[in-house]
Formats: C-alpha cells, structure tokens, sequence
C-alpha cells in the first residue's frame, strides 16, 4: 500500500498552545497588578516563569518533530516560513506606531512641550557616541550571522559556528551598552513625551536585541550538536530574518531617534 503525503501541515496533539494562551492571560494580569498601588513583583516574576518553562517545551517538541522525527517536510517548512514573514510584518507595524507617535510630536511640538523639541529640560543623547558604536555593532553582527548562514550552505559547519558565536557576543556587547546608556540618561520616561517615546522605541527595540540574542543561541546550541545540515537549517534561516529586522529596526531609530530628533 502505497504511502499517502498531504500537502500541508498536521499538527500533532499538544497542550502547550492552550497552556501558553492561558500563562499569558496570567501575565497581563500580573503587569497590570505591577503598576497598582501595591505592586506584587513575585507574582510576575512566577509567571514569567511558568511562561518560560511552557515555552521552552514547546520549541524543544517542535525541535524534536523537526531534527529527530523528520516531520518538517517542504510544505510544512513552507508554512513556517510564511509565518516568520506575517510575524515580522506585525513587528514592523508595531515599531511603525512609535515612530508615528514620535514624529507627530517632533514635527509639531505643542505649547504644553514648550514648542521646542527635544523638550525643554531635556538633554538628548550625543548620536556620535555610544548610538553610533552600537550601530556598529549590530551591522557587524548582521555581517557575522550572514558569514554563518553562508558557510553552513556550503558545508564549512566549524567557521559557521565561530561566525555566529560572534554574533551572539555581539548581541550581548549591544545589550551591555544599552544599559550603560540608560544608567546615564539625564531624563527618565516620565520626562515629557520625549521621555516617553525615546524609551519606549528603543527600550522595545532593546527587549527583541535580546529576544534574538537568545534565538541565534539556541541555533549555536543546535548547529553544535549537528541538527542543521546545509539543505535543512530553516531554524537558523529564521534567527537570521528575525535579527536582520532588528538591525533595519535600529537604523531607523539611529537616523530618526538619535539624529534627526535631537
């Protein structure tokens, strides 16, 4: 009896889908308790726990199905891809709508802002100092990732991973800066709506640097225990994607945030 292949993608029975729907109706109830009257941190930090866990049993299932089950066929491999592309195309609405906001203020500064722009009080950051060495970075880190997707291709799996644990320390180098940065910010994000805005773009910018970070590691791990071959590696091809949207990302905050808004 001849096998039958469907052009599409079967889902295997899991409970981690309605699990994760459930962890994180829970987490948007622990945020919103965190800016209460009487904040209840352990309370969140469990859940991001509980949430951490859930998904890390997931991805390890979906990781299992792909390297060790071989149920990641061109179709469904042609399924996730069209995921990752709709999911990144949601992120760029989300960063659209920041910088919407903020060119709506910087264009036309109000009277309530002193009709200047920064605000008055605010002294912005130099675009020239930590901003541009961070923008280095992460288009190195860009060149490094597209070094190692390349050399995966065409078989070179030991420089493939030496380019990408670049990468990763790369993102980690982005972070570390980041955080000085902020640490000396004269101006918090209740400083105005120049506050508001210059923390929330890059302050989300900064949680997906560190999103991404985590995924290249995870292929690092991956592609150092042989799961990626140079025709099956869609897990890295999507780290990739991810991380190129965030470079794009930073450059448009670089040249709108750092320069254009000072």
């Amino acid at each position: 009896m001849s096998k039958i292949v469907v052009p599409f993608h079967l889902v295997s029975p899991s409970p981690w889908p309605l699990l994760a729907s459930c962890q994180l109706g829970n987490m948007v109830l622990s945020t919103a308790k965190i800016f209460s009257t009487k904040p209840e941190g352990m309370t969140f930090l469990m859940n991001l726990f509980l949430m951490i866990v859930i998904a890390w049993s997931w991805w390890r299932d979906v990781i299992r199905e792909s390297t060790f089950e071989n149920r990641h066929t061109k179709e469904v491999v042609a399924g996730l891809k069209l995921g990752m592309l709709l999911f990144i195309t949601s992120e760029v609405l989300f960063f659209a709508s920041f910088f919407w906001a903020f060119f709506h203020c910087c264009l036309s500064p109000d009277i309530f802002i002193g009709q200047t722009w920064p605000c008055k009080g605010i002294q912005a950051f130099d675009p020239f100092h930590i901003p541009l060495l961070n923008t280095l970075i992460l288009l190195s880190s860009g060149m490094t990732l597209t070094a190692s997707h390349h050399f995966l291709m065409i078989g070179m799996n030991k420089k493939s991973i030496n380019f990408l644990l670049m990468t990763v320390i790369l993102g980690v180098y982005f972070t570390i800066l980041q955080y000085i940065e902020y640490s000396e910010a004269s101006f918090t994000i209740a400083d105005s709506v120049y506050g508001s805005t210059f923390f929330m773009v890059t302050g989300f910018h900064g949680i997906h640097v560190i999103i991404g970070t985590i995924f290249l590691l995870v292929c690092l791990v991956r592609m150092m225990k042989s799961h990626f071959s140079s025709y099956h590696h869609f897990g890295l091809e999507a780290a990739a994607w991810y991380w190129h949207f965030v470079d794009v990302v930073w450059l448009f905050l670089y040249i709108c945030i750092y320069m254009f808004g000072k």
